[in-house]
């Protein structure tokens, strides 16, 4: 059993620019997952997110940089990676020609189990995930929240080393969405390894162990949501570095963002404080007001201290 703290997935400079484009969706990413962590991707779309995903999961081929899950290096040895890890995507996969037990039922097959253990685990599944009634139907005549468990139901049935999910409550309905969170904190409660992404901010706080907030295929923080919400809980200090004219910057953030009381110019930046009202969700404001203003944000950063201007500001 691999150490708590052990990095599952590593990756080192990893980056994709897709052809006819000169900016990269993934820029340089150096990450590390650790073992039964549940880790957030959080990032407007666009960001790069699915992207990542994508690398990690062996669909999209990197322009450069390595990663690894388990060891194992997933461009040099896709096959033996797809033995290990599991996707949920966005859109439904399911066989529609199969019934909800039988979707189960085949992917136990296709993994090397017998017909009768692959019968056992795809009614013990159906039982944990509260689809035993409709074990024999269709998958038309499932909802779109039941579709979405059983699909995390497939991807779990050969006890991958990694559970990837993008976007895995989009298009739910509330209660649908929080059936599929109490699902995926009980893997995680089980040892369970999941990478998901999201743009949502309530669910990266209810779910992820820790959170890395992407944008334009970079990292601009990366901590738990308990640490990125005690950052904010004080007065706060934010950095953010964007090409541009840093006056502009300062006025546009000063005017869009609530809590702004006091900007300084840096170079290629400005920095902002921020008081206790407006610190909440103060990470994805700023970056959505930067952006919608037209400024490409190429770093951002936040800490819970004093302003200190200098003598001069």
């Amino acid at each position: 059993m691999p150490a708590v703290d052990e990095a599952v997935i590593r990756t080192a400079g990893l980056t994709k620019i897709y052809p006819k484009s000169e900016t990269p969706a993934v820029d340089g990413l150096d990450l590390q997952v650790r073992h039964g962590e549940l880790f957030g991707l959080l990032g407007p779309n666009g960001a790069g997110k699915t992207t990542t995903v994508g690398m990690l999961t062996t669909r999209v081929v990197p322009t450069a940089g390595q990663a690894w899950i388990g060891g194992i290096d997933v461009v040099g040895r896709s096959t033996l990676v797809k033995q290990v890890i599991a996707v949920v995507s966005q859109q439904n996969t399911l066989d529609r020609s199969l019934t909800v037990r039988e979707n189960l039922f085949f992917h136990g097959l296709l993994f090397g189990y017998s017909r009768r253990s692959a019968r056992r685990t795809a009614d013990e599944l159906l039982d944990r995930f509260h689809l035993a009634r409709w074990a024999d139907s269709p998958v038309r005549a499932l909802s779109g929240g039941m579709a979405q468990r059983l699909m995390v139901a497939r991807a779990i049935f050969h006890r991958p080393a990694v559970l990837f999910m993008d976007e895995p409550t989009a298009g739910l309905d509330p209660q649908s969405r929080l059936a599929l969170w109490e699902i995926l904190s009980g893997l995680i409660a089980e040892g369970q390894t999941i990478l998901l992404t999201t743009h949502n901010m309530e669910e990266a706080d209810q779910l992820c162990d820790r959170v890395a907030i992407i944008d334009h295929g970079r990292i601009l923080a990366l901590d738990s949501p308990a640490a990125l919400k005690q950052a904010v809980d004080a007065d706060t200090v934010v950095t953010v570095q964007a090409p541009g004219e840093p006056a502009e910057l300062a006025r546009l953030l000063a005017r869009e963002v609530d809590g702004v009381n006091r900007t300084r110019l840096l170079p290629g930046g400005v920095e902002l404080q921020v008081t206790v009202a407006g610190s909440n969700r103060l990470l994805p404001r700023v970056l959505n007001a930067a952006e919608g203003g037209g400024f490409q944000v190429a770093d951002l950063s936040v800490a819970a201290r004093p302003w200190r201007p200098s003598s001069s500001a």
